[in-house]
């Protein structure tokens, strides 16, 4: 592959990607009536850690003890990310939990950036949020937008401990085994949360489904795309998600957002793209030579 198709190709699986899990996202909200968001999160990690771990078949030797508390800070982001982000879609559309969510990843590109246009960014991001609510927060529910936020911080984390991840071992070995130590600390809260259902082999099957297209296609397509792109490219085509989560809401849920919604996830992806190119300015600059 030529140095330059491969950015490009980069590019294209993260979109798909992006496309991927928003659309096994409506899936489990179709689910969260038989299983619950936490049940539907075990079912999500469990199936999409034996796959991977089939698939990849990592060695356990031969790492550093860096390597494996990178594994664990992913694997924990995983898992409590997904928790909060399906307790937030029990009580926001698909499209407003998704864009409070990316909030993470955009204050993650003002903080790298450290220029003074990252307030305009922040302020812009900010405009973006209050329409999201409609004019009026007292229309989103308290506890989903707390959900949300809390995904979002786990989202950063995500983004930069997957960037370790990578580094640290080949191919697909450390995604897999991060998935695997976030199903574990999954369990216990989704077999309390889905009970019974568990014992329906549909509901189990559909869970695989949502785990293949939430889980196992984005966060490998981004973990190959991660060694590719840089952050701050990788961080802007994260910032569409809003966008491809409000589609599939629609399409597949049938929610529908106000003018004002929509102008409030146009502002957040505007913000987040303003962001992360400033921060990749910064570090251009800082790469340069200055004798």
């Amino acid at each position: 592959m030529s140095p330059r198709s491969a950015p490009t190709s980069a590019v294209g699986l993260v979109v798909i990607g992006l496309l991927c899990q928003e659309v096994g996202a409506s899936l489990a909200v179709l689910l969260f009536p038989e299983v619950g968001p936490l049940g539907m999160v075990m079912l999500r990690l469990v199936f999409s850690a034996t796959l991977l771990l089939l698939i990849a078949r990592p060695a356990l030797r031969g790492h550093d003890r860096a390597a494996w508390v990178a594994v664990v800070q992913l694997g924990a982001a995983l898992a409590v990310m997904n928790g909060f982000f399906y307790l937030a879609l029990a009580r926001l559309p698909l499209g407003v939990a998704v864009t409070i969510e990316v909030l993470g990843p955009l204050v993650l590109s003002i903080i790298a950036s450290r220029r003074a246009s990252a307030w305009l960014w922040a302020g812009l991001a900010f405009a973006g949020v209050v329409a999201l609510a409609g004019g009026g927060w007292d229309r989103l529910d308290p506890l989903g937008v707390l959900f949300a936020l809390g995904a979002a911080v786990c989202w950063a984390l995500y983004i930069l401990s997957s960037a370790k991840v990578g580094a640290a071992f080949p191919r697909l070995d450390g995604l897999a085994l991060a998935m695997a130590f976030g199903a574990l600390l999954s369990l216990p809260f989704g077999i309390a949360n889905a009970g019974t259902a568990l014992l329906r082999w549909d509901l189990v099957a559909l869970g695989a489904a949502v785990a293949v297209l939430s889980s196992t296609i984005p966060y490998t397509l981004e973990l190959v795309a991660l060694r590719r792109l840089p952050a701050a490219a990788f961080s802007i085509l994260m910032s569409l998600a809003p966008a491809t989560a409000a589609l599939a809401g629609f399409v597949l849920l049938g929610q529908h957002l106000s003018i004002l919604e929509l102008i409030g996830m146009a502002l957040v992806i505007a913000a987040s793209i303003g962001a992360v190119r400033a921060a990749g300015r910064r570090a251009d600059e800082i790469a340069e030579p200055t004798g």
